[in-house]
């Protein structure tokens, strides 16, 4: 059985929240202490392949190699000198895109998947037709969650659980491509399943990880945040409980300080931040996360620090556009300016990063009133594939900067109709609501954006309290309403 759960996620970026998931194995075969001869020959290449960097823009290398290189690349190794020496061996291509997969994890980088899928599709050639060929079966479909392929992912994961081994672990990837796909009721009912079958009862930690982690996103997705953040800290446990690789404990610990820091419970935040620090040294989502964090707390130079870290881990998006923003908050607009043009040129890179980076990049452009009639084409892109909460939100919003107030109002119906709690989510609502005139809404939503986190955003926090301001308080005479709830209880 594997433990898989992740992006948001995405994620996540961002955020994220589901394109937060990217996918691992569960009990894997412990790294190997055999010696793998230098000059031994491998059949695909323990790392993506290079591209050269733009003139003049920044790089950030602030990591020792130590933190770097994990044990998951002698693993690599170890199956890439296992391939050459029996090519036939489709237990050992598993093992191999099983490995990439874990690498894809810990780095963040997307070209690991594409190593995956070549090892992975190498095993399935070999062997495709019995219950052997589960495994590779069920990790491709990870795999293609990760790249945004969610019917394919679907596809392969029933097709997994057709060879019927007693592993139900792939009804998490289908739970989360339905996720992605904005279909919250399917997603509820294939995270159902996951419970431990007749046929493998020692599944239960782990399947307790999934089910706990599964559900607490869609629980936050929901509205829910403190049930959200009570099933987070169960999976946690769970993943202690069932010996899961340290890279997955810290991101759970930092999905929980995510969602501390969504409700402005900084302490929190930054305790789970550091408690998944803690427990994989350099991980960049929890480098990113505190950047985050010490700049909502004014303390920039700190920030600069930690995004740097992160970004020398891999230059994410997300991670070097909110580095910009910092430099721009601080006045080193040079700065600022290279960070905002490595954005564009990192979801620009591969044909995989283009499809996986459209949603970032649309909000990247509307944040920074950059090419809006871009921003609106890569939305309408995006939400071809995805239909959740945050792609709804996403277009909302750039068609809000384009001046299409009326369109962005109905797209923003969809956004909210889950009733989540997240500051940003009521940020553009309220921005939305603002420029149509509906002064009662805009005052609504923005004040929940800010009690739910003062300082959610480097930039937008000020400006939601300059609206509110130029409103004027709400009449004493008008009912105070939650439209967010109002808009997932017409949804339901």
């Amino acid at each position: 059985m594997r433990k898989r759960f992740g992006r948001l996620i995405l994620i996540l970026p961002v955020v994220l929240f589901l394109h937060f998931r990217a996918t691992s194995t569960f009990f894997k075969l412990k790294s190997s202490t055999q010696t793998v001869p230098s000059n031994s020959a491998s059949t695909l290449s323990s790392k993506p392949s290079t591209v050269p960097h733009p003139t003049g823009l920044p790089r950030y290398s602030t990591l020792p190699p130590s933190v770097r290189s994990t044990p998951t690349d002698g693993v690599i190794r170890f199956f890439q000198w296992r391939v050459s020496l029996d090519p036939t061996s489709y237990f050992d291509y598993d093992r191999l895109g099983t490995a990439y997969v874990q690498k894809a994890r810990e780095t963040g980088d997307i070209t690991y998947y594409q190593l995956a899928e070549q090892a992975l599709e190498k095993s399935l050639l070999l062997e495709s037709t019995h219950p052997e060929a589960a495994s590779a079966t069920a990790h491709l479909a990870d795999v293609y969650f990760a790249e945004h392929r969610f019917s394919d992912a679907i596809m392969f994961a029933r097709k997994a659980l057709s060879f019927k081994t007693g592993d139900v672990s792939e009804y998490a990837t289908i739970g989360d491509c339905m996720m992605n796909r904005g279909d919250y009721d399917g997603a509820r009912v294939a995270y159902a399943n996951l419970r431990p079958s007749s046929s493998r009862p020692y599944m239960g930690a782990g399947l307790t990880y999934l089910r706990e982690s599964r559900f607490a996103a869609l629980d936050f997705a929901e509205g829910r945040s403190l049930q959200s953040i009570g099933r987070m800290e169960h999976a946690i446990a769970a993943a202690r409980s069932a010996g899961m690789r340290a890279e997955n404990i810290a991101w759970t610990e930092y999905m929980l300080g995510f969602e501390y820091f969504r409700r402005g419970q900084i302490a929190k935040a930054e305790k789970s931040y550091n408690a998944s620090l803690q427990d994989y040294p350099g991980y960049h989502r929890s480098l990113a996360g505190l950047g985050e964090l010490r700049a909502a707390q004014g303390h920039f130079d700190d920030s600069i620090r930690l995004y740097q870290q992160a970004i020398s881990v891999i230059p994410m998006p997300i991670y070097v556009a909110e580095l910009g923003d910092v430099y721009a908050k601080t006045g080193r607009t040079e700065d600022a300016k290279k960070a905002y043009e490595l954005v564009e040129y990192i979801a620009r890179l591969t044909v995989l990063s283009q499809s996986v980076f459209n949603r970032e990049l649309a909000l990247f452009y509307a944040d920074h009133d950059l090419k809006l009639d871009e921003a609106v084409t890569l939305a309408h892109n995006e939400l071809a594939a995805r239909e959740d909460v945050y792609t709804w939100d996403t277009l909302a919003f750039v068609l809000y900067k384009k001046g299409r107030h009326q369109e962005a109002a109905v797209a923003d119906v969809n956004a909210l109709r889950l009733g989540t709690r997240d500051p940003l989510l009521f940020f553009h609502a309220g921005m939305i609501a603002h420029a149509r005139g509906d002064d009662r809404r805009a005052r609504q939503y923005l004040q929940q954006a800010l009690a739910l986190n003062p300082h959610f955003h480097i930039f937008y926090a000020d400006q939601a309290r300059h609206i509110l301001d130029s409103i004027g308080p709400q009449p004493t005479e008008l009912p105070r309403r939650d439209y967010a709830r109002e808009a997932a209880d017409r949804h339901r």
